[in-house]
């Protein structure tokens, strides 16, 4: 039997040609992309041969804003199949440049960005924008992601957290609207109970960083530490202080935030599901907390609760008292997951259960969500990739 020699490592193996040529050619080939990574960098060699293999033009509308930069990072983070990034933002960006998987791309706006026909399109820019300008891009047959509340509630348009309703998304869903932050970290820690106890009642105080309303509010926060001037984004101080008023009030007296906790539940988990909701914005500067009272239907065991979350993909429990682990904002930071702690029974009140959820608001609470919608889109084959473009 005819036979090939094959170098490897200074080791020489002897293979039968027809049984394990390929086997042979897979080694070497791999073996070259070993030597070639070390010198090169693995990092740099994968973009290269994605970008052989995927072709994906993604449109971030918003890209030098706080949302859009983290939508950068997480699609890269998560090799999405980016071909070519068309960033946009406003006017007064439009000229600046953005790096991204080591290309320079200038910012554009969004009549220059439908003029190239982007696949997919990320928005975070603002209601108005989205209301104006997200029917157009998917006219195109753009498929546009739109992290704004404008789309949120519309009974035509999916809103969507992946590991939750992702299965609705269907071919002609061409608006996919991102879920509210606080709503997100919320449902992510409830829906594997309600799948288990059926929850019938929540009530939820938030604790909402400046993050969530933006840079101004971030530079507020800075410039009040620094004792300096400088521009309000909330009526008060926010340095030292706790603002009930997330959002704008509304007849009844609630908020739009606490709303949007309470309508967004019933759309994505269950319209018989009652929500109440304190939204309160805290000088942390980023990363979400919630304290959650919620009651079931049915009986419930800890301990099965623990074990639900603990198995729970994009859940991380933190749960000991013993040794004080449970979840905070300044170890969420970064990070895609949600986390729950401070599991303990309700002693006032049957089937009803105490928790605590955090969660980084601008990845799982906006970025890392809208781009597991956008793989969603491509698991499902809805959002096709081009191969060897």
């Amino acid at each position: 039997m005819k036979s090939l020699l094959v170098t490897i490592s200074n080791r020489k193996l002897m293979f039968p040609f027809k049984l394990h040529d390929y086997l042979c050619f897979y080694l070497t080939t791999c073996y070259i992309f070993n030597l070639v990574a070390h010198f090169y960098g693995r990092e740099r060699i994968n973009t290269i041969f994605a970008k052989k293999r995927l072709s994906m033009k993604v449109a971030v509308v918003g890209a030098t804003g706080m949302v859009g930069a983290v939508m950068l990072k997480v699609l890269a983070e998560q090799h999405f199949p980016v071909s070519e990034l068309i960033p946009v933002a406003s006017q007064r960006s439009v000229g600046k440049t953005i790096s991204f998987g080591g290309t320079e791309y200038p910012v554009i706006d969004l009549a220059t960005a439908i003029e190239k026909r982007p696949d997919v399109a990320l928005f975070s820019a603002g209601g108005e924008a989205s209301l104006e300008w997200a029917p157009k891009f998917a006219a195109i047959g753009c498929r546009v992601i739109d992290n704004s509340s404008a789309w949120r509630m519309h009974p035509d348009h999916p809103l969507i957290i992946p590991e939750i309703n992702g299965d609705l998304l269907k071919a002609d869903d061409y608006i996919i609207a991102n879920p509210n932050c606080s709503t997100i970290q919320l449902l992510m820690a409830l829906a594997p109970l309600h799948n288990k106890y059926t929850i019938q009642r929540v009530v939820v105080s938030t604790y909402q960083s400046i993050s969530g309303t933006g840079i101004k509010a971030v530079e507020q926060m800075n410039s009040e530490r620094s004792n300096r001037k400088g521009s309000m984004a909330y009526p008060y101080p926010i340095d030292q202080n706790c603002l009930p008023h997330c959002d704008i009030f509304m007849d009844n007296g609630y908020t739009k935030e606490e709303m949007k906790l309470s309508n967004e539940t019933k759309k994505i988990l269950d319209p018989s599901v009652k929500v109440s909701a304190t939204a309160v914005r805290v000088p942390v500067q980023g990363g979400h907390s919630e304290a959650v009272n919620v009651t079931f239907e049915n009986d419930y065991d800890i301990n099965a609760v623990r074990k639900i979350i603990h198995e729970t993909a994009g859940l991380k429990l933190q749960d000991n008292p013993a040794t004080n682990t449970y979840p905070m904002p300044i170890y969420a930071a970064g990070k895609n997951d949600v986390f729950v702690g401070r599991l303990r029974r309700d002693e006032t009140f049957e089937n009803t259960l105490n928790m605590w959820i955090v969660a980084d608001n601008l990845r799982k609470g906006a970025a890392t969500n809208a781009v597991q919608i956008a793989k969603k889109l491509i698991e499902k084959d809805i959002l096709r990739v081009n191969t060897f473009q």
